[in-house]
């Protein structure tokens, strides 16, 4: 922001800091607290998982995995200076590959070795802040997307999650081509808008 003084950016810094340890904090006490972290990461973690498996369904088991998983060992999660959703993104890679080998062992096929790497290995903390930030970004998205009219962001998901072409979701809405292109071009509009607005 223009007119910040640096230290200033270090304290809100700080003081984002010293809220998410009162929540975990509070969390790990009471566990009926989790829902609190559930509401604050949900999207991170479901904008991370989507961005490696690519596939509806297998995202929203994964993310409700993850918060599963991050609740049973929240009394083991201890304070290192970095971010929670860092925890939790570990967690999810963790599912992610092991999702991936448990397939490959299905498919009797031996999953490549750059797969196993990527999958495997804890990311560089330059990587993480790369990804949270990815993550962060995709989060947003998915925030801006919900604010949408209901007609726009159907044709949002449909055209760019579902991976369907106009003349499918013009079909599956029972609309022409041209209105589906219409909604679609007054939805990025918006979007842009709003991202712009918000930045």
């Amino acid at each position: 922001m223009a007119g910040t003084e640096p230290g200033q950016d270090a304290r809100l810094s700080k003081e984002k800091q010293a809220e998410e340890r009162r929540l975990i904090e509070a969390a790990q006490r009471d566990r009926s607290r989790f829902a609190d972290i559930y509401e604050k990461y949900f999207e991170l973690v479901y904008a991370y998982v989507a961005r490696r498996v690519r596939d509806r369904a297998e995202t929203e088991d994964l993310t409700a995995e993850v918060f599963r998983k991050a609740l049973q060992n929240l009394a083991r999660f201890k304070w290192t200076g970095a971010p929670f959703a860092a925890w939790l993104f570990r967690i999810a890679s963790n599912m992610i590959a092991d999702r991936a080998k448990r397939r490959a062992k299905e498919d009797s096929a031996e999953p490549s070795l750059t797969e196993l790497a990527s999958s495997a290995q804890p990311a560089a903390p330059q990587a993480q802040q790369t990804d949270m930030e990815a993550c962060e970004r995709q989060a947003k998205l998915f925030r801006l997307l919900g604010e949408l009219a209901e007609d726009q962001r159907r044709v949002v998901v449909m055209r760019f999650t579902e991976d369907k072409s106009i003349r499918e979701i013009a079909a599956e809405l029972d609309r022409s081509e041209g209105a589906v292109k219409q909604l679609q071009f007054r939805a990025l509009e918006n979007l842009r808008k709003r991202i712009h607005q918000r930045t």
